[in-house]
């Protein structure tokens, strides 16, 4: 067990070249290496989103004060994370004190930074939307946001991140909710298949829904510390928006109703998912289908004519590799030897190394080593790309099965409240409990212990229990944790 978590996490991020602090508070440079991440996200996200009918749009970061008062509990929910722009012009200072803001040039209306953009897409779909016919709206936006926060660390909490945000229009509740439901198994899919992350799929409870959702549905994940994440959320906002906005459409009866509407996204707290999920005390472990480098080939030699005729023989394995759509770095960086190379792609996460010296050329084989569990086999050059082809898949299967395993030895049961508490403080992860579904016991539960309830899930079995808190009758257990 890694002793000081908290620690870990940000070395593995700053060490890894992931990202680093930035000048601004709160926010973060994501460097070369873990943005390549990030796009490896996106592009299978994105082929997700497109596969299922939706198209791609950008609307604007600055969204009116005013529309936020349009919907009540979302400008409560967000009210105390907003970015708020009142001027729109610098100065000299008369007194020679470098720059101030030009008391003169204060805006109409304040324009606040966009923290999420239902506000501002809603009224723009008011012009969009007339008839039927011009629904469904399947929309989606990558872009960036801005939630002040007090408390921050990298990916998992900063005052601006990337994500994914889709909003759709439906012409039904039903159409909407199929829409909702949707798009929470296309993320459970990414995760999954992608991250290599088991997740969990359920609802959130009224305390944790999405501030102006009817319904929020979620996906829930297991970091090594015994803490949930949520991994991605899906909302069915029922025609909160529509009637705040003022959308409506005429159905083929020429009656107007009001627009039905969802939301989904998630967000480069995903990297943050990635590295606590599978990383070790040597350094991260990214999964094959996300690694920007998926093989380094690193030449071991004694003279210059070695190195020309390894790199000859490294260029054809890259080659065939490269043919493949296996990504390939070969590192002849001749400043450096091999062991620090070989350190260096283990605390980078490369899944899959191979090393190449002279005895290799005069055997026709090569040194494979496996990132995920630091084994090491010697395999001949003849047939290799298939070999690392399975090897690529084995890893990525690999982590999937160990996260799994880690999580359902880390799911408990509680009947009692004592029970619950040392749970949580001696072992952690999820504790299914029963909870007499009121939002009073919820709030107190989450005072009492920092636990919260993560999600109830989808097809949930049907149990007759007491509530740990109050004994007060419960037909379910819920998913409790301590969460990031």
């Amino acid at each position: 067990m890694i002793e000081d978590y908290s620690k870990w996490y940000n070395d593995i991020v700053e060490k890894a070249d992931l990202a680093e602090h930035s000048a601004v508070r709160g926010c973060m440079v994501i460097k070369p290496y873990g943005y390549s991440i990030w796009e490896k996200m996106q592009q299978a996200l994105d082929k997700m989103f497109k596969d299922t009918g939706h198209v791609n749009a950008y609307f604007p970061l600055f969204i009116p004060k005013s529309f936020f008062s349009k919907e009540a509990s979302h400008v409560e929910g967000f009210a105390k994370e907003c970015a708020v722009v009142t001027h729109y012009r610098l100065k000299n200072d008369e007194n020679g004190k470098g720059i101030i803001v030009d008391p003169e040039a204060k805006l109409e209306e304040e324009l606040i930074v966009r923290p999420t953009s239902e506000t501002i897409i809603w009224n723009t779909y008011r012009g969009w939307i007339k008839s039927y016919r011009d629904l469904p709206i399947l929309v989606n936006q990558w872009a960036n946001v801005v939630r002040w926060e007090m408390r921050t660390r990298l990916f998992l909490r900063t005052s601006e991140f990337l994500w994914q945000e889709g909003h759709t229009a439906h012409a039904s509740a039903e159409e909407a909710l199929e829409e909702t439901k949707k798009m929470l198994d296309v993320y459970a899919d990414f995760a999954e298949n992608w991250l290599a992350l088991p997740v969990l799929k359920g609802l959130k409870t009224p305390n944790e829904r999405f501030a102006g959702a009817i319904d929020t549905y979620c996906i829930e994940a297991l970091m090594q510390d015994g803490k949930a994440l949520q991994a991605g959320t899906s909302h069915f906002l029922g025609q909160n928006f529509a009637k705040a906005f003022d959308v409506k459409y005429a159905g083929k009866d020429g009656k107007l109703e009001y627009v039905w509407a969802t939301s989904w996204g998630v967000s480069t707290r995903l990297m943050g998912a990635l590295v606590m999920a599978h990383s070790d005390e040597a350094g991260l472990v990214i999964p094959p289908k996300l690694a920007p480098i998926q093989v380094v080939i690193v030449p071991i030699y004694k003279s210059e004519e070695q190195l020309k005729q390894l790199s000859e023989k490294a260029a054809l394995i890259k080659k065939d590799l490269l043919s493949k759509g296996i990504s390939v770095k070969y590192d002849d960086r001749d400043h450096l030897r091999p062991g620090f190379k070989f350190a260096e792609y283990e605390y980078k996460g490369v899944p899959l190394r191979i090393a190449i010296g002279q005895r290799d050329l005069e055997n026709g084989t090569v040194e494979l080593a496996r990132r995920d569990t630091k084994t090491k086999e010697t395999v001949k050059q003849d047939n290799l790309t298939a070999h690392v082809e399975q090897l690529l898949t084995e890893i990525q299967q690999n982590l999937y099965k160990k996260a799994l395993e880690r999580r359902e030895a880390s799911t408990h049961q509680a009947n009692t409240l004592e029970e619950f508490k040392k749970i949580l403080d001696e072992k952690g992860g999820f504790i299914y409990a029963h909870w007499d579904g009121t939002p009073e016991t919820e709030q107190k539960i989450k005072e009492e212990t920092k636990a919260t309830i993560r999600c109830i899930p989808l097809n949930n079995k049907q149990e007759q229990g007491k509530c740990i808190y109050t004994g007060k009758p419960s037909s379910q257990k819920v998913v409790f944790a301590r969460a990031y």
